[in-house]
């Protein structure tokens, strides 16, 4: 993994555009925001295993896309079924980083199937690279707009309990906020739509 000098985003977990993959490196946090190269799926098991990205849906997103790196900055061949083989392999790997991680394993299954079923409805290995690579940029976006939907749904739910008082004081469990989803958070993610809404809300 090259070091890169400038993070991007503040508190942004996963930098991702087609062909570039930037972690933030979260064993380096507060003092510190350097953001690695993620070239292959190596790389991402790597930051994965060594606890450079935390979080389960982050995990999950970020073994994904490391594979969609490798996939897509390299000239890769063979049959659909080879391809599909291919890609299987390399999820079963990434699963190996973190074997506890459920969000990992789910989402190495469903990327799995999705590939399969594309390599028995093609004749082009590129269709079925293609269906991987768009799988997985699908789950960054999704994520994000699973988080916005938790945190608009959990604000409105608080808002209601706490009627008429001026400050809510939220207790929140494990890894939380944008290190540890696609870049908005979960439960961190109600106390920042509770502050959209001009709620001060505070997190525990």
């Amino acid at each position: 993994m090259a070091e890169a000098n400038a993070a991007p985003e503040p508190l942004q977990a996963i930098c991702y555009e087609r062909g570039s993959l930037r972690l933030l490196d979260q064993r380096k946090l507060p003092l510190e925001s350097i953001y690695l190269d993620i070239k292959d799926s190596k790389d991402g098991w790597d930051a994965i295993r060594e606890m450079v990205v935390r979080g389960a849906p982050a995990i999950a997103i970020a073994a994904a896309l490391s594979l969609a790196i490798e996939i897509h900055n390299h000239e890769l061949k063979g049959t659909p079924t080879e391809a599909a083989d291919f890609i299987v392999n390399k999820l079963e790997f990434l699963v190996s980083s973190r074997p506890t991680a459920v969000n990992l394993s789910d989402a190495a299954t469903k990327l799995g199937d999705l590939v399969r079923k594309t390599a028995e409805t093609t004749s082009e290995v590129e269709t079925v690279f293609k269906a991987y690579i768009e799988a997985a940029e699908a789950m960054l976006e999704n994520d994000v707009a699973d988080n916005k939907a938790i945190g608009s749904h959990g604000s409105i739910f608080l808002r209601k309990k706490s009627e008429g008082l001026k400050k809510l004081c939220v207790l929140t469990h494990c890894n939380t906020g944008s290190l540890a989803t696609a870049g908005y958070g979960t439960a961190l993610g109600v106390i920042r739509a509770l502050h959209a809404g001009g709620v001060k809300a505070y997190g525990l």
